[in-house]
């Protein structure tokens, strides 16, 4: 299963990397004409990514690529980063799974060639039974041959380890706000136009090999990030800072409808 809107962000998101800040990007006429697809269908992925701070509008002159986003880790890139098993019971519904090319974005996300091919697999998360997050995987074909629903449904990083002798060692992830599209929020039961965060994952073995690319987007009204900082000045000793030596994302996602802490799953089950 390919959502349309997911398939026009990419596309646009291939774009933008294409390009430098600053510069424009071809106008909606020229884009739907491309894509095939219509004007709204266009606007609404456009409306995300002005959101979100990739792309910039100017009234009477089109649409250009925004200015680089200031950055800050949560964990340095020296400490190792914990990810406790997140609360209530995780289940995957697989929505779709199929083989395509990796095409020049997702290659390079992967240090693949664009003509590589890819499991893409498109995933419902619940916690408790309820809806929470929707995820694009991909995969390269050659390292998981045969790949099939029921193996994305249980633990795929287990699947990886077991049946193909690769072990998820390094994830490099950005988390990102944004709002759902129509077909995004019927599958997450919530209203259109929801807020959300969006996370983008490239995960890699101890050899730094990719091996996994995975785009995903958490309900906003369930999710939120939380870091814990390890300061230069905390004693010795000190739980509180112990703990932020530590770089662990804690707190539970609960099944109730307010918002609430989390840790955040490296383990992609």
């Amino acid at each position: 299963m390919e959502l349309k809107r997911e398939r026009v962000r990419e596309h646009l998101l291939t774009v933008i990397e294409s390009r430098r800040p600053g510069d424009a990007i071809p106008s909606e006429r020229t884009l739907c004409t491309a894509l095939g697809v219509s004007r709204p269908t266009l606007r609404a992925a456009v409306d995300e990514l002005v959101a979100t701070g990739l792309l910039v509008r100017e009234h009477g002159r089109g649409m250009f690529v925004a200015p680089d986003k200031i950055t800050q880790e949560l964990v340095a890139e020296h400490r190792a980063a914990g990810a406790p098993r997140s609360a209530g019971d995780w289940t995957s519904t697989v929505l779709g799974l199929r083989t395509v090319r990796a095409g020049a974005r997702v290659g390079r996300r992967l240090a693949l060639s664009p003509a590589a091919e890819l499991f893409h697999v498109t995933r419902l998360r619940k916690v408790d039974g309820a809806p929470i997050a929707l995820e694009h995987l991909h995969v390269p074909a050659d390292l998981v041959p045969g790949l099939t629903a029921a193996d994305m449904e249980g633990g795929f990083y287990a699947h990886l380890r077991d049946r193909h002798g690769i072990r998820p060692a390094h994830a490099v992830q950005s988390i990102e706000p944004t709002v759902l599209s129509e077909e995004e929020a019927g599958l997450l039961d919530v209203p259109v136009l929801s807020p959300a965060l969006l996370f983008d994952r490239v995960t890699s073995d101890a050899d730094g090999r990719p091996v996994e690319y995975v785009r995903s987007l958490y309900r906003g009204d369930r999710y939120r990030v939380v870091s814990r900082l390890a300061l230069a000045d905390g004693a010795a000793g000190d739980p509180a800072a112990d703990a932020a030596r530590g770089g662990a994302w804690a707190g539970p996602v609960s099944g109730g409808p307010a918002p609430c802490f989390f840790r955040e799953r490296l383990d992609s089950t």
